[in-house]
């Protein structure tokens, strides 16, 4: 039987994020946002950055292995289409770390350059 997909679709990992982590180009924004979160989950920095606009990327993303990354819920989403420039994504990730249960909100950007959605930033509530 093979694995989930960690974003939540439904779908397996490899017809669903495991094709952007291993290369393809990610169709929308969400997409982008879905496939971030199931690289945060299997630990996949090397995506992350790659996945990062060149103007903000940061140095390294060191992924918290003590951090499982449980489920994600899109709350919003704004522009961010195979016709879009640019776009938000508005999230909530649930995760479980030595503290125990927690969420993480963030309404993120993103920009299409050449055909391919990046992360710019997000913001935190």
């Amino acid at each position: 039987m093979d694995k989930r997909c960690p974003c939540g679709s439904g779908e397996t990992l490899d017809a669903c994020c495991g094709r952007y982590l291993g290369g393809a180009a990610a169709p929308t924004a969400e997409a982008l946002m879905r496939s971030r979160f199931t690289a945060f989950a299997v630990g996949d920095e090397p995506y992350l950055l790659a996945s990062w606009h060149p103007n903000t990327r940061p140095d390294g993303c060191a992924i918290d292995p003590g951090t499982r990354w449980l489920h994600l819920s899109i709350d919003d989403v704004v522009d961010g289409s195979p016709f879009h420039d640019s776009g938000v994504v508005e999230f909530t990730a649930v995760y479980r770390d030595a503290d125990g249960r927690g969420d993480l909100h963030e309404r993120s950007t993103f920009a299409r350059v050449d055909g391919r959605w990046f992360y710019v930033s997000g913001v935190h509530s």
